[in-house]
């Protein structure tokens, strides 16, 4: 089989086998989040950072929930891992936030943070404090699902099919994913560009 098609076969296993269940408890919270006017931060790094931006702005005018991405902030973000240290710039970045218990924090990670393995310890940080002041905690994660899988409320795991292309289709269903927590019927209150044209 060429490589064309192997990723396009591995993609249609990967939406085969996604956990539909916990799809569904992510609506709920990101609906409950709504409902008591809480926001929702958004934490990702390298492609996942890049999807976290896309997101928040989908969020906003879709779903019409206050959201953030701390990575947009690129003065913050480089201010602090050069003053503070990268593990703890999306920790301090809630703490100025004042992160609540009726927040949200969603996760976009390829393997959703390991200290063992020195990846993604800012993920981590995050995602302590988050459990301090007792704030729900959503992740959309590849691989075996990291440190995220293990204190989420609501995980989606993108299962791993070829361990070559574990980062692509870890990053691409992040896409699809919230793409169709957005587009739910329960959370979606605006009309999309395209699906409003006549």
């Amino acid at each position: 089989m060429d490589f064309v098609k192997q990723f396009l076969s591995e993609a249609t296993q990967v939406i085969n086998q996604l956990d539909t269940k916990q799809i569904e408890h992510a609506v709920n919270l990101l609906a409950d989040t709504r409902a008591n006017e809480g926001r929702l931060f958004i934490l990702g790094v390298g492609g996942s950072a890049a999807n976290a931006s896309h997101a928040v702005n989908d969020f906003r005018k879709i779903v019409g929930i206050e959201a953030y991405a701390p990575t947009d902030n690129v003065s913050e973000l480089t201010a602090r891992t050069n003053d503070e240290g990268w593990a703890t710039i999306f920790s301090t970045w809630l703490k100025v936030s004042k992160l609540k218990a009726k927040d949200l924090l969603l996760v976009l990670s390829v393997g959703g943070g390991n200290l063992e393995k020195n990846v993604s310890p800012n993920l981590v940080s995050a995602l302590h404090y988050a459990r301090e002041v007792g704030a729900k905690i959503i992740g959309i994660v590849g691989r075996d699902g990291g440190y995220t899988r293990h204190v989420a409320d609501a995980c989606v795991l993108i299962p791993t099919v070829n361990v070559e292309n574990t980062t692509p289709h870890a990053e691409a269903f992040q896409g699809v994913i919230w793409h169709l927590l957005v587009s739910h019927p329960k959370l979606k209150i605006a009309q999309t560009k395209w699906e409003s044209v006549k």
